[in-house]
């Protein structure tokens, strides 16, 4: 055991030296341009007096689930919420799970099986990796955001495959050719997985429906901790896959059930979504005057997520900590998180931002560029 701890204060000093080494902070008082509240309703006063007053008209919501949906913690609110969910995507069912994280361990560790083959964009998110390496299926990566690649791919495959992108990319901040992707799916009668985590609530519903790409989608995650300012996530499926995730998926069967307060928090989140359109709106707007300042970045024109390549350690922690004396939260993403080389201060743009924050935050950017 010695030896072991001797080995992790190693890398722990390693990563000190490097200037990335992770600590758990609270969060600061600052302009916020790093969290994913993307349309400001983690933080919205109206919204927050909604969920409130639901509590106070039930505060049974409050309790805990007590085990297992499959034991003693599935409820009326749970089911209901689901069959919700399922309605407004327009997908045949959805299974509620405690963050995106479970969801897609969950799907990508239960779905394909030894004789499959998981073929994923070689951004997709982490949770994505983990859970294929809970699978028995053979992982190939195809190019970022490349259809020819990917079918390059797909040509040299026995059995069936399975292909995994995000619609939106947390760390790129640029849109999958989605459209494209689903036709050479279809082509290849794959089942094609889409994470919809960061282009839900920006993008009303997300780029599946956007598109009306039901039918070519064997299942999404809709996460709700970001846009929707709330917390869990949800797989868009079919009756057959539902079922088959609740028999057969570790994660959904061995985990203890969110609270109702949780599914009931997310089902008020789609109604007041609904209400407030204008937030988008306003989102898209901060984000044109972001884009205007000419900063060069590998982001989609209407991504809330812009990276700002800085590819030197040292200097990337001097512009953000330069920020952040100016009162910016910004977040430094450096390798492994991304490939080396490409290491970026990622800005999250949000409705609440104001002109002025958003051009004071854009001239320290160019000091050092």
């Amino acid at each position: 055991m010695l030896n072991n701890i001797l080995r992790f204060q190693q890398s722990l000093d390693k990563r000190k030296a490097e200037g990335t080494l992770r600590r758990l902070r609270l969060q600061s008082d600052g302009i916020d341009f790093y969290s994913n509240d993307y349309l400001g309703f983690a933080r919205n006063k109206e919204l927050q007096n909604i969920l409130l007053q639901k509590i106070i008209d039930n505060p049974q919501l409050l309790s805990g689930s007590t085990g297992s949906r499959l034991i003693s913690g599935n409820s009326d609110v749970a089911t209901s919420v689901e069959h919700f969910i399922a309605q407004q995507h327009h997908f045949e069912s959805a299974l509620l799970f405690p963050s995106g994280y479970n969801a897609n361990l969950a799907l990508f560790s239960t779905l394909p099986s030894r004789h499959d083959t998981m073929i994923v964009d070689e951004q997709i998110h982490r949770s994505v990796h983990d859970a294929c390496q809970l699978s028995n299926a053979k992982k190939l990566k195809f190019k970022h955001n490349d259809p020819e690649d990917l079918e390059n791919v797909l040509k040299r495959q026995e059995g069936h495959c399975y292909i995994a992108i995000e619609s939106l990319y947390s760390m790129e901040g640029d849109f999958a050719p989605l459209q494209e992707i689903a036709a050479i799916a279809e082509r290849y009668k794959a089942s094609l997985i889409v994470d919809e985590a960061h282009a839900f609530g920006v993008f009303g519903y997300g780029l599946i429906e956007k598109y009306q790409l039901h039918d070519q989608v064997s299942a999404a995650v809709i996460t709700y901790g970001k846009a929707l300012g709330s917390h869990g996530a949800a797989i868009l499926c079919s009756e057959t896959v539902k079922s088959y995730l609740v028999n057969f998926a570790s994660p959904f069967i061995y985990t203890t059930s969110a609270q109702d307060f949780q599914w009931m928090s997310i089902k008020t989140g789609y109604e007041f979504l609904d209400q407030n359109h204008e937030q988008a709106t306003k989102l898209q707007d901060n984000i044109r005057i972001f884009r205007s300042q000419n900063l060069d970045s590998p982001s989609a024109e209407t991504s809330p997520v812009q990276a700002i390549l800085i590819p030197d350690n040292q200097k990337l922690k001097t512009v953000q900590d330069t920020l952040s004396e100016e009162g910016f939260l910004t977040y430094a993403i450096y390798s492994p998180t991304v490939k080396e080389g490409s290491e970026r201060l990622r800005i999250c743009l949000h409705s609440f931002n104001t002109e002025q924050e958003i051009m004071k935050l854009t001239e320290i950017i160019k000091e050092f560029m």
